[in-house]
């Protein structure tokens, strides 16, 4: 029995790796922000060690109900106060390691929901380049 539909209709991550996402066909490498409801932006940030409350004001603008916060290879905690403004708006946060940020941000785009990824990558510059060859 299919469950799932054949293809999403919102902006979805079509494939990733360790130091890259591709959204829509299109890779990147630096950090950036997705939405299930059309936002794309770049997010400067590169480590995880960077980060800061001012990271998060751009993703407070957002009309959503979730927040996946891909933390890089491995899954980290933001300080609890950072998301009190989130918390404020009754949107949700999870934080996880990249790799399970892309597949969950898929999931809930697809079933309809208000959701938005963000990413940190290592990369430098927020431009967009060529997938690895595999």
């Amino acid at each position: 029995m299919k469950l799932q539909p054949d293809r999403i209709d919102v902006p979805a991550i079509t494939a990733y790796g360790a130091d890259w996402v591709a959204i829509q066909g299109r890779p990147h490498r630096s950090s950036v922000v997705l939405a299930s409801t059309g936002e794309q932006f770049d997010w400067l940030c590169s480590d995880f060690a960077d980060l800061t409350p001012e990271h998060f004001d751009a993703l407070l603008a957002l009309t959503i109900e979730i927040l996946i916060l891909g933390t890089g290879a491995q899954q980290r905690f933001v300080r609890p106060s950072w998301l009190s403004g989130f918390m404020q708006r009754r949107m949700g946060v999870e934080s996880m390691a990249n790799d399970a940020a892309c597949r969950t941000y898929n999931i809930l785009a697809s079933e309809g929901r208000r959701v938005a990824i963000a990413l940190i990558l290592p990369g430098g510059a927020p431009e967009p380049v060529s997938a690895p060859e595999a």
